[in-house]
């Protein structure tokens, strides 16, 4: 079976909506990937909305914040940061976090089925700096607070159950989450310029009410082999829990986080890379890292947020950089996907796919306001390959 051919047999045999869209080998990850052609071509002229698009895609904007989202009664929150999809009966919802402290917290927007809006609510309250997040193939939001000995929050994508706090998965500077229901566990990345990559194990799958956290331990390289190990102190005080482990490894600012068929990737913002963690073979390895790029400028710079799609694509947000949305491909070429214009004081934030692959979600956090008052979130449709 040609390996195109088995990734979308895998990810389609998969949940798009709990495992954020992807099922692909991490073998087809040789080597850090460099530029080239982006599989739906040049970006185009920017449009209404100031972004810049292959041929045949569209935008629209679904919300800005401090204004009533169309079609609803609610207020958007400012600062929106990370996101995901969750499938709503036919139609489905887009969660996002609000990353300002304090007050912070998420909400979310629902679709019908040909994708009109249909309502707009809060999920989550009284947090601090919600930045990034994950799925839980149970349905839920992790909601991370990017601060000091932050918490994660578990959330009701729907807001009908209260939000709750879920201590046990460990009090640092959270940014991003990821489950993996084959080793039932939760990855979570730190953002500090030392912060390390943590997974929790809970006592039962489903229930993260208990368990324990732990660190990858592994050497200073940029590839090799790696362990687990248990973090004595997961509340963090009065010593955090990156400096608990001796031999665990440090990591320059974690960012996004991504689970797909036996392989985890997430970013580190301090030094523009995005890492390759083969679960199945216990390595680690670089899917990317600008300072090696060849033969031209880095096309990705600012990683920050990232997602995936049916195809084997990795879809990656720039925080800074040229304020685009880079794709990383199975075939080891990266390019711009999209680009928003004027916005240069923002970042791009929550990527996320509708559950049936055709939409992607995202915000612009400051706006062109350049101001947490000012952000965006936007809806780009179009002929994504599956």
């Amino acid at each position: 079976m040609e390996r195109r051919t088995l990734l979308r047999a895998v990810a389609l045999g998969g949940s798009s909506a709990a495992l954020g869209g992807t099922l692909w080998r991490g073998a087809a990850y040789a080597a850090p990937a460099q530029p080239g052609p982006g599989p739906y071509g040049p970006l185009g002229s920017p449009d209404a909305n100031g972004i810049r698009l292959p041929s045949g895609f569209s935008s629209r904007v679904i919300a800005r914040s401090g204004r009533t989202v169309p079609g609803t009664s609610y207020t958007w929150h400012n600062a929106p940061d990370g996101g995901a999809c969750y499938a709503d009966g036919p139609g489905w919802i887009y969660v996002s976090n609000s990353e300002i402290n304090p007050s912070g917290g998420a909400s979310a927007v629902r679709f019908s089925s040909t994708g009109t809006v249909t309502a707009a609510y809060r999920i989550l309250s009284g947090t601090r700096q919600n930045c990034a997040g994950g799925s839980t193939p149970w349905n839920t939001w992790l909601s991370c607070e990017e601060v000091s000995r932050g918490y994660v929050y578990e959330t009701d994508p729907w807001g009908v159950a209260a939000a709750v706090r879920r201590p046990a998965m460990g009090r640092f500077k959270h940014e991003a989450a990821a489950a993996d229901p084959v080793r039932e566990v939760i990855y979570l990345t730190e953002d500090e310029s030392n912060g390390r990559f943590y997974r929790f194990v809970p006592a039962a799958w489903g229930d993260l009410s208990s368990g324990t956290l732990q660190v990858m331990v592994a050497g200073s390289g940029t590839s090799g082999s790696f362990g687990w190990a248990d973090v004595p102190d997961p509340d963090g005080s009065p010593r955090s829990t990156r400096s608990q482990v001796s031999g665990s490894k440090s990591f320059n600012g974690g960012e996004g986080c991504h689970y797909a068929d036996d392989t985890v990737w997430f970013t580190t913002k301090g030094d523009n890379r995005v890492w390759q963690v083969d679960l199945t073979a216990g390595t680690y390895e670089l899917a990317y890292d600008d300072s090696l790029v060849t033969g031209g400028s880095a096309p990705l710079t600012g990683v920050d947020n990232v997602t995936g799609s049916s195809s084997g694509d990795l879809f990656v947000a720039e925080d800074g950089g040229n304020m685009e949305i880079c794709i990383i491909t199975p075939d080891d070429v990266v390019a711009p996907f999209l680009r928003i214009d004027g916005q240069s004081g923002s970042e791009i934030t929550g990527p996320a796919f509708s559950p049936d692959g055709s939409r992607l979600y995202f915000s612009s956090q400051r706006g062109t306001s350049g101001s947490s008052s000012g952000g965006i979130t936007y809806e780009v449709t179009g002929p994504f390959r599956s």
